[in-house]
């Protein structure tokens, strides 16, 4: 079995908030990436006691996240976004998809460092199905028949998963405590807003990692795993929040039948200032 494996930095257990943590120039960042590298290696563990044969990882974190030097001997990685969207991702090369540090969606609830693809986003969707970073690749996995099968990373994102892939193995390594969403706020406020958590140590979540890993391979044999399809034609929707440079805005894009495609579109962006952003979208909240 041949996994493809995604990976970030703000869903891992130990990581505490993303300026000091996340960036080059963060006190705390290789620490992250020492904690990154221990999940992914535990994961693959898993997967080749479960029968994996061949195993991708996808360093997705924006500045880097995984430590090469470190990671397990039975996986290959992958650092950079090779012609964009679904990045390498094909129908027969590999089998399933998994995600490991992984954090929820813009302005979830109870969620540790939320945010799609910037703390300037405050909602994303495609036909009017709210997703975040997670969502937008599986529905890429989606399109090619690949189902996901595992993903790791703080408590609020494992229940969004659950909710987008019915049946998909999960393990939840944190907890975040914010219980208000943030829309009001500016990029740089929300980027502050949502970074107090509960972790387990970081002993224990691998622990964790490692069985959820092995569970899941040995799942997939007996059982189907959600593969997630939305019907053509594709309408992507982005709300931006206010920043130092901008009002709240909009990008709109659209594609006839393929969704890798939609989210390869460059961003469209019209102002919304003084209108609820999330009627202007229609919605569309999972």
């Amino acid at each position: 079995m041949r996994i493809y494996v995604m990976t970030d930095l703000e869903g891992v257990c130990g990581v505490m908030n993303y300026r000091d943590w996340c960036e080059p120039q963060s006190r705390y960042y290789e620490k992250a990436k020492e904690l990154l590298t221990a999940e992914v290696n535990v994961a693959i563990e898993g997967f080749v006691a479960g029968g994996a044969t061949e195993i991708l990882v996808l360093d997705g974190h924006g500045h880097g996240g995984v430590e090469a030097a470190r990671l397990h001997a039975a996986a290959t990685l992958m650092r950079g976004w090779p012609s964009g969207w679904p990045f390498l991702l094909e129908k027969g090369r590999y089998d399933a998809v998994a995600y490991v540090g992984q954090h929820a969606k813009a302005g979830t609830t109870f969620a540790h460092l939320a945010h799609t693809g910037s703390f300037a986003t405050r909602e994303e969707s495609i036909n009017d199905v709210s997703i975040g970073e997670f969502g937008a690749f599986a529905l890429c996995a989606g399109e090619l028949d690949i189902p996901v099968i595992f993903v790791s990373g703080d408590e609020a994102f494992v229940q969004e998963a659950q909710s987008l892939v019915p049946g998909v193995e999960t393990v939840a390594v944190k907890r975040g405590m914010q219980s208000d969403p943030g829309h009001a706020l500016p990029a740089e406020g929300y980027a502050r807003h949502n970074t107090a958590a509960i972790h387990l140590s970081p002993q224990e979540a691998c622990r964790r990692i490692r069985v959820g890993a092995q569970r899941a391979i040995e799942r997939s044999r007996s059982e189907s795993f959600g593969v997630v399809k939305l019907a053509a034609p594709y309408r992507r929707v982005r709300i931006m929040r206010s920043d130092e440079l901008n009002p709240p805005r909009v990008s709109r894009t659209e594609h006839p039948h393929r969704i890798a495609s939609l989210l390869n579109e460059p961003f469209r962006f019209d102002s919304i200032q003084g209108i609820d952003p999330l009627e202007y979208a229609g919605g569309g909240h999972l």
